[in-house]
């Protein structure tokens, strides 16, 4: 009885050891038969090819824009004032309107401006009346001193007398105009055409008294001025390189002129380049430039700051690129160019400024060669890479799920 109940306690190690083994080979069994097939890049298979997006180049002429700060300025301002004192009366405007040329704006008292006129036509009246005098009896002398009737000297006199009456009237006529200049002086028309502001003064005021009083603004707004500064070395650093042949003028006639404002938006109308100062200003070593933008619509208002596209010359066989496609470095500019077998390598390149958010190339890129856009934290090492074209953020895919079959998705 006792080797009987001995024995199956000595062999129950052997059993559990069996047993396990048994379920282990059983899992690796199971496990291997669920396993999908190797593939090409699982044990014993070739890695695949990363994809990077590339542009195709294709040189032609670009305009190398300069974008600068400048401020809008009215074309014609005029300063309304009282050029005779007196008491304001009247406004005849309203106030940030639309005035012609001519127009009358405001009234002073005339009252006392019509009395000096009306004393200046009494006195030339009164000189004209004696020159009558003065030539009938220079005229009546001729006859007497041919006659030797009267005196040398009495005919003298006789004619002295007449001159004296002739600059008489003179004297009369300029002080009758005079007095008319300062009482047309008493309603205050508009000097030129344009947009009038708020008055600076009211009615009853004292005005002209020893100064000539300010009473309102007239600024011509259409067209506008834009007034910008360019750095006197870019300014000869682009002439020599148009007298050297790598770049030309941007079209024979003035040079094109974009206006974008404080939100980034550009305004919809080019103005043109009118002139560039002569002197360079020694304190900031910048030229003054002046272009005309078209204001139909009073958009655009004097005194806004914007910025301001100008389009000076053009590159022969250029390139753009997009900005994150070229590394600018002080050692120089470059790019990633992928060869036809799919290697990638560095080229330098000479960056010649930006149009529209990209670099424009001048040299270091040939035609049909693909630049690298996109992808660069898959490349790895030297190994070869699969180039697609590359596809700026925003567009359009070529096909778009609708929103319902993204959300089932």
């Amino acid at each position: 009885m006792l080797e009987t109940f001995a024995r199956p306690s000595i062999r129950a190690p052997q059993l559990q050891l069996f047993s396990t083994l048994a379920l282990s080979a059983l899992l690796v069994a199971c496990g291997q038969g669920n396993a999908p097939p190797a593939g090409p890049g699982g044990p014993g298979g070739a890695a695949p090819a990363a994809e990077v997006g590339v542009i195709i180049v294709k040189p032609g002429d670009v305009g190398l824009v300069t974008e600068l700060p400048g401020r809008l300025e009215a074309s014609r301002v005029a300063q309304v004032r009282a050029r005779v004192a007196g008491i304001l009366q009247k406004r005849r405007f309203v106030e940030g309107s639309e005035v012609k040329a001519g127009q009358a704006l405001f009234d002073i008292d005339a009252g006392p401006y019509q009395a000096v006129f009306a004393s200046a036509q009494a006195q030339q009246a009164k000189a004209e009346a004696n020159l009558m005098q003065a030539s009938a009896q220079a005229e009546r002398f001729k006859p007497l001193i041919e006659a030797k009737a009267i005196s040398q000297q009495e005919f003298v006199s006789a004619q002295a007398a007449q001159k004296q009456a002739e600059a008489d009237v003179a004297m009369g006529k300029a002080a009758v105009q005079s007095a008319r200049i300062n009482l047309g002086y008493a309603t205050i028309t508009a000097p030129i055409s344009g947009h009038i502001g708020r008055a600076l003064v009211t009615e009853g005021a004292l005005v002209g008294q020893g100064e000539a009083t300010q009473l309102a603004l007239i600024q011509q707004i259409d067209p506008l001025y834009v007034n910008f500064t360019q750095s006197a070395s870019e300014v000869m650093q682009l002439r020599r390189a148009m007298e050297a042949g790598q770049l030309k003028r941007a079209g024979s006639k003035a040079a094109s002129v974009r206006v974008v404002l404080e939100d980034g938006t550009e305004y919809a109308r080019a103005g043109k380049l009118l002139f560039s100062d002569l002197t360079v200003d020694a304190s900031s070593g910048q030229i003054t430039l002046r272009a005309e933008v078209p204001n139909p619509g009073g958009t655009l208002l004097p005194g806004l700051f914007v910025r301001v596209r100008l389009e000076q010359a053009q590159a022969s066989n250029a390139i753009t690129l997009p900005q994150q496609a070229v590394t600018r470095s002080p050692q120089g500019d470059s790019v990633m160019v992928v060869a036809a077998d799919g290697k990638v390598a560095p080229r330098p390149v000479k960056v010649g400024g930006q149009q529209n958010g990209q670099w424009v190339i001048l040299d270091g890129l040939k035609a049909g060669e693909q630049v690298m856009v996109d992808g660069f934290q898959k490349l790895r090492g030297g190994a070869p890479v699969k180039a697609v074209p590359w596809q700026a953020p925003g567009s359009a895919p070529a096909t778009a799920a609708s929103p319902a079959a993204s959300a089932a998705r």
